[in-house]
């Protein structure tokens, strides 16, 4: 570009105040793909295309409880090869801020719903022979330091013992790992009929099914089959995808998406500002500058386009670092809520939104700057310089 030296020094006059503004762009960038990478894991996947699993859950609600007795009717609608069951137990180990995914579970039948799972022979059997048995995957034993042997206390917020006790204590008898690049390796699983037999809730009831389709089964035509076995029932069901059962998980906390597009509004907003101030300050300070570039014969949509493309400059220098950071972090935090939302990635569409935004920023903050620079009158800037 011919005037690009003249741009990146004009950019650079003032390295501090330059410096401060590209951080602020930096942050902004920082959280448009962080709150836009979570929010494609709270949205991805609700199509049934390429399915390989569904969830069923209670139509009215998530929360709501379904009767254990449906396992069987579902596992006999056609295209359904494996069914099981699970439960939220919403517990802690050791302390509240280590939470994550614990679920009663029959042993066999969720390790043919999650072939990708991996247990060893040995440890598999141990876990069906300890009614206290329980296993934690390979992450989740890398995190607390957990080994076969040890005897665990959860401290569920949910599930009240018979004894009055909350705090539930299992063996663990293994440790699985996983096939599957995205994760699903964070999670303890324990035995059901344990669960069954001690919570003060109850039997026969269970939070959702999980089942695997049967080859060339059509997902849609297999949940449509099944919410029709169980249209006007006390308990109506509702089949979807995995990622769009946990998106609808998600949603239990509210609005992700509007809360997520009213934290960028914000954040765009005092962008524009903090960029458009640093603009102004650039052009008022260069007054004399700027009306020497026009006597030397430097043209008025020339002066403009220079002072339009500094505040592009530092947007872009901004834009870029934000863009970055914001992958870097992304890739921990898709790391550590891999068993409760997969979907979590910097896709080429936020990637090439984010470059569009630095661009119409860039455009936005630095055009009144730019319009008044083109609009000087030589003899009033000389005169005030």
């Amino acid at each position: 570009m011919k005037y690009f030296g003249l741009i990146w020094r004009n950019a650079w006059r003032k390295k501090i105040r330059t410096s401060l503004t590209i951080l602020s762009v930096l942050v902004a960038f920082v959280l448009f793909t962080l709150l836009n990478a979570v929010g494609q894991g709270f949205e991805a996947g609700g199509a049934m295309t390429g399915a390989a699993r569904l969830i069923v859950i209670d139509k009215v609600s998530l929360i709501n409880f379904l009767p254990i007795s449906y396992e069987n009717r579902i596992a006999q609608i056609p295209g359904v090869a494996k069914v099981t069951h699970q439960s939220w137990f919403g517990g802690f180990y050791q302390d509240p801020k280590n939470q994550f995914p614990q679920f009663p579970v029959e042993p066999e039948d969720y390790f043919n719903v999650y072939p990708e799972l991996v247990l060893p022979d040995e440890q598999m059997e141990a876990w069906k022979n300890n009614r206290t048995g329980a296993i934690v995957g390979r992450d989740l034993a890398d995190r607390f330091g957990i080994e076969v042997g040890d005897r665990i206390p959860i401290q569920s917020t949910i599930f009240t013992q018979k004894n009055g006790n909350r705090t539930w204590e299992f063996d663990i008898e293994g440790i699985f790992d996983t096939t599957d690049p995205k994760g699903g390796s964070t999670l303890l699983l324990f035995r059901h009929d344990y669960f069954a037999e001690a919570n003060t809730f109850g039997d026969g009831f269970v939070g959702w099914f999980t089942l695997r389709l049967a080859e060339g089964a059509n997902p849609v035509e297999v949940a449509n089959a099944i919410d029709a076995e169980f249209a006007n029932s006390a308990n109506e069901t509702e089949t979807s995808t995995e990622a769009a059962f946990a998106a609808s998980f998600a949603k239990q906390f509210g609005n992700i998406a509007l809360i997520v597009k009213l934290i960028l509004g914000a954040v765009f907003f005092t962008l524009l500002l903090v960029t458009g101030n640093t603009m102004a300050q650039s052009v008022r300070e260069r007054v004399a500058e700027l009306a020497v570039l026009k006597t030397v014969g430097f043209k008025d949509g020339t002066v403009l386009g220079i002072v339009l493309s500094e505040s592009i400059l530092i947007m872009l220098i901004g834009g870029l670092l934000g863009l970055a950071v914001g992958w870097f972090l992304t890739q921990g935090i898709a790391a550590a809520l891999a068993a409760y939302m997969p979907g979590i990635i910097v896709t080429a569409d936020i990637a090439l939104s984010a470059l569009a935004i630095m661009l119409l920023a860039g455009v936005l903050a630095g055009i009144f700057p730019a319009l008044n620079a083109m609009r000087l009158s030589i003899i009033e800037a000389l005169a005030r310089g």
